[in-house]
């Protein structure tokens, strides 16, 4: 009698995307980004922001706007044999998760982080 079996969502998930790198999420604002910091500060931290724009006394404003959306798939079958009977059945599941993370931050006149907030949402 033989049987197999399937990584599961997870371990598929692991194999298949790399968390570490250049991510902005909430922590890393929350932890690293402080009123008075320069702009080359935020740039390092950060990265370069999606939209540059300057407010009604033309200082500049950064926002970095990300959206994700992770799909995890599982999925188990098994095959049997004993002699002369053979028989296979699978089941499976799908989740897909989106999430989305908008951080705004406003410089002052000396380029420095006068104000920043953040919004984030899960779906």
């Amino acid at each position: 009698m033989t049987v197999s079996g399937c990584m599961s969502a997870g371990d598929h998930r692991s194999a298949v995307q790399n968390d570490s790198g250049d991510r902005v999420t909430v922590g890393s604002v929350q932890r690293e980004i402080k009123v008075g910091m320069s702009s080359a500060q935020v740039a390092e931290v950060l990265g370069s922001p999606n939209i540059v724009t300057t407010d009604e006394e033309r200082r500049e404003v950064w926002i970095y706007d990300k959206f994700s959306s992770d799909v995890a798939v599982s999925e188990n079958s098994g095959y049997g044999t004993l002699i002369l009977l053979g028989m296979s059945g699978s089941s499976g599941a799908r989740s897909t998760t989106q999430r989305t993370l908008t951080v705004i931050i406003k410089f002052d006149k000396d380029k420095k982080v006068r104000d920043f907030s953040y919004r984030t949402s899960r779906f």
